[in-house]
């Protein structure tokens, strides 16, 4: 959604803002600095979590719990339950389930496995930003909030889904956070000393998956070592993202840079923050 002035923004009886970014960028953190007493809080990966992957993260969680042979035992009989603890702040499980690919012996998918949770994924996430605008009535009719502020994975730019975009340009003001090469290497940093599992484009995960074994002269999948993929497929990652980023936000939205995001302090400093970037010139 696109305003003709700042003030139109400001006169906007019920803002809506969806924040878009790398994972790392702050997204979260800006939003926890929003009062969720005025603002009603939609997490996509939450929502992905809870709903749309409850049941494969579940099996997922059993499926290993079955190797042992004392939990086996109970949960045959229905002695014991179990459930994953997601939370918007305890995201771990939905981690757990997209997994990494490489080595079995070392806790990696197969290549068949690691693309069928990826397209469930990719499923998911699409599901929850299209349950936006049934939120947003939600959030005003059966709570009373007057604003509304979508939180969206790291890995929205991947989906090219026009529908999906179609209802958050419709219902929302897209807000990009831009990084730059010194926080990117910030990123990268992390993602070396803790390698996470991700959702990738499954064409970019081919073709990167061809040229990691050609450098490293592996002759299949099963020989990679899930730690070692992720740590080198990330700065190739933010690389294939960024500039996905930026369209999204030239096409539909408007930029911030993640420095003027981190001096946000409260919900005043969040609004002047957008008035600033739709004051920018085109």
């Amino acid at each position: 959604m696109k305003f003709s002035s700042a003030a139109e923004f400001r006169d906007w009886e019920y803002k809506t803002v969806t924040l878009i970014g790398m994972s790392g960028v702050g997204k979260t953190t800006l939003a926890n600095k929003i009062p969720k007493n005025t603002w009603f809080h939609f997490s996509a990966d939450y929502r992905i979590g809870t709903k749309y992957l409850a049941e494969p993260i579940q099996d997922n969680i059993k499926r290993h719990a079955m190797k042992d042979p004392f939990l086996a035992d109970l949960l045959r009989s229905d002695s014991i339950y179990i459930r994953s603890n997601l939370t918007v702040d305890n995201l771990a499980p939905i981690s757990t389930f997209l997994g990494k690919l490489g080595c079995p012996q070392k806790g990696g998918l197969s290549v068949a496995e690691f693309k069928r949770r990826q397209r469930l994924h990719r499923n998911a996430e699409i599901a929850a930003m299209k349950d936006l605008e049934e939120f947003i009535e939600k959030a005003r009719s059966l709570y009373n909030y007057r604003n509304f502020l979508n939180d969206t994975g790291g890995s929205i730019c991947e989906l090219d889904d026009d529908e999906m975009f179609r209802v958050l340009d419709h219902n929302s003001v897209i807000i990009y956070i831009k990084t730059s090469k010194a926080f990117d290497e910030v990123l990268r940093e992390r993602a070396e000393k803790n390698p996470k599992p991700l959702y990738y484009q499954e064409s970019f995960m081919e073709e990167h998956l061809g040229i990691f074994l050609k450098e490293h002269r592996l002759s299949a999948p099963e020989e990679i070592d899930p730690d070692r993929f992720v740590q080198w497929i990330f700065p190739r990652l933010i690389a294939h993202r960024l500039p996905r980023y930026q369209a999204i936000a030239d096409q539909y939205g408007y930029t911030v840079d993640y420095r003027d995001v981190e001096q946000v302090k409260d919900e005043a400093d969040f609004i002047d923050l957008i008035c600033t970037a739709i004051k920018q010139p085109i």
